[in-house]
């Protein structure tokens, strides 16, 4: 990868792009010109952008939202500002911030909204912070906000030794549930545990049978779940839909397993709620609320309350790699790519 060329009449950067539908395979990385601030913006140095299942499905062109290409996947980011757009005047030039992308995160600089930026504290990484921002931010929404998880509950948490499983087994702890965690290798469960499960178990990477499933997820969970963390769906989720206890919440995190098919039924028979969870949505819906979770959530953090655990990291060039190591269900924990 040459280095970005700086010119006389401009600057370019480099963004690993998508310029065309496809998996990671079709990713490439180009030059285009560094973005100005406009007024109330600000541009930031981008360090470190984590990789998260949206990034899969933006380049594939299965997300909620499509984008203009070529764009750069990657949707949370930590850097430091280096210019400021007119009329901005709480942030400056050298501030380490972190923030929430519509997309464009594999890239050396980002154009926001002043009032989008988080301030960082200088003792959490750029790489922490680009780890935590949105599993954190999801998981933290997700147990808090639509679960109101009580200390004494059950927590069933699927897809365990992801980058938001584990985040929502270490907020499940500190919130005083039991949680029990479920993974596809012992390798995922043992990291799993190691994350403050109380109890971690395998289940199969695919499921030919949904009733011994069902049997399994009972026999780990044998007074049934108060709430159920699921990032996974496709066939796990009515199988863990049937571990419900009365009142309890199912919560809907992601799909990389795919979009299940669940029998409404089962909510009416186990007195149950399906409960959506879309961080970024609620971000842009409750800007107020989810701004004062992130305060309290860098808060955890820098007393060291939270210990997100170190992320794998990928070189810039091979931003690629980290996004086909997710789709394939290989990441163990969160990955992230170092960008300067």
């Amino acid at each position: 990868m040459s280095k970005a060329v700086l010119q006389a009449d401009g600057k370019l950067m480099h963004m690993l792009a998508s310029i065309e539908d496809g998996d990671a395979s079709t990713l490439r990385m180009i030059e285009r010109p560094v973005p100005e601030p406009g007024a109330g913006q600000v541009r930031v140095a981008i360090a470190a952008c984590g990789i998260n299942f949206p990034d899969v499905l933006m380049i594939e062109g299965k997300y909620q939202f499509t984008f203009e290409r070529p764009f750069a996947p990657g949707i949370e980011v930590a850097g430091i500002i280096d210019a400021v757009g007119e009329g901005v005047t709480t942030l400056a030039p050298g501030m380490r911030v972190v923030v929430q992308l519509d997309n464009g995160g594999l890239a050396q600089f980002a154009v926001v909204d002043a009032g989008e930026v988080m301030r960082l504290p200088d003792s959490v990484s750029f790489e922490t912070a680009a780890a935590s921002l949105l599993t954190y931010g999801t998981s933290f929404h997700a147990l808090r906000d639509r679960a109101a998880l009580a200390a004494g509950e059950t927590l069933l948490v699927l897809g365990a030794a992801g980058g938001v499983g584990l985040a929502a087994i270490e907020l499940g702890k500190i919130m005083g549930a039991r949680v029990v965690a479920g993974a596809s290798t012992q390798s995922k469960a043992d990291l799993a545990r190691a994350a403050g499960a109380d109890e971690a178990f395998v289940y199969p990477a695919k499921v030919d049978d949904p009733r011994a499933l069902s049997a399994l997820f009972k026999q780990h969970c044998p007074d049934g779940t108060d709430v159920v963390y699921d990032p996974v769906g496709g066939d796990y989720a009515e199988p863990a839909l049937r571990t419900m206890n009365p009142k309890g919440r199912y919560l809907v995190v992601g799909f990389a397993a795919g979009i299940p098919r669940v029998p409404l039924n089962l909510a009416l028979l186990k007195q149950c709620a399906i409960v959506g969870v879309f961080w970024g949505a609620a971000q842009k819906s409750f800007p107020a609320e989810c701004d004062a979770l992130l305060d309290e959530l860098w808060a955890l953090v820098g007393e060291g309350t939270l210990t997100p655990p170190a992320p794998t990291i990928y070189p810039f060039d091979k931003g690629g790699d980290a996004i086909a190591a997710l789709k394939e269900r290989r990441a163990e924990g969160k990955l992230v790519v170092r960008i300067g």
